[in-house]
């Protein structure tokens, strides 16, 4: 099965959502949206109409899963 193209996927009805644990200091805020059809959509608060990461669910829930298992700890 070829691996879905997400880089086109219409961002425009995005709903997004502030994680968190962001805080309100201006520091690292990252949002998601999760109501786009087969798409996670990741951004950074502070550049709204900037580029955005998309996941497959299985993609999230992936990068989710290492992250609770601090495989992106340092």
């Amino acid at each position: 099965m070829e691996p879905k193209d997400l880089t086109a996927t219409d961002l425009a009805g995005a709903v997004w959502k502030k994680s968190s644990r962001s805080g309100n200091n201006g520091g690292n805020c990252v949002e998601v949206a999760t109501n786009l059809p087969g798409v996670i959509a990741v951004r950074d608060s502070k550049n709204p109409n900037g580029p955005a990461l998309r996941f497959t669910q299985a993609g999230w829930d992936a990068f989710i899963g290492g992250v609770k298992l601090g495989e992106f700890d340092e």
